[in-house]
């Protein structure tokens, strides 16, 4: 004998009620349209702010282009001045000589290539030029020996 059982919808008993209001036609498409707008006047603001005279934008670093080179033979510590408006040296350990790199460097900073030798020592020579034109000429040599070249930038006017 089997018996079967039927599994029939509750009627009347259970409490079906839904607690959410009438939808409102046109509800939604009105609530988008209006975050949209309140989107759109936000960003306006906001580049008028940025944009305004009372914020006004801060202009570029005028550069100049420095050259440094350092020849000689083996290796040397060589830290110079590079694009950086606070005049941060870079410093390149152990750098096989020759050695040749051409930077912009913010009017206003002095440009400099400093040379240390090893232990080792050696001979090795810096120069310096600003926009191609020669500026400094020095030479370190024996064990540890050290060297500094540097120039001064023309005024923004004399480029």
């Amino acid at each position: 004998m089997s018996t079967a059982t039927e599994t029939q919808p509750a009627t009347g008993s259970a409490d079906t009620t839904d607690n959410r209001p009438p939808s409102r036609p046109g509800r939604r498409p009105r609530l988008l349209a209006t975050g949209a707008l309140l989107l759109l006047a936000s960003a306006t603001y906001a580049i008028y702010v940025l944009t305004s005279p009372d914020n006004p934008a801060k202009p570029p670093v005028p550069t100049a282009a420095v050259t440094y080179s350092v020849t000689g033979t083996g290796t040397a510590d060589i830290t110079y001045l590079a694009t950086s408006e606070t005049g941060t040296a870079t410093t390149e350990k152990a750098a096989t000589l020759p050695w040749k790199k051409t930077v912009q460097v913010p009017l206003g900073q002095q440009p400099v290539v400093k040379i240390q030798l090893p232990q080792q020592g050696g001979t090795a020579t810096c120069a310096l030029a600003v926009r191609d034109q020669h500026q400094q000429r020095a030479t370190a040599s024996g064990p540890y020996g050290r060297t500094t070249c540097a120039a001064v930038l023309p005024a923004e006017n004399q480029r």
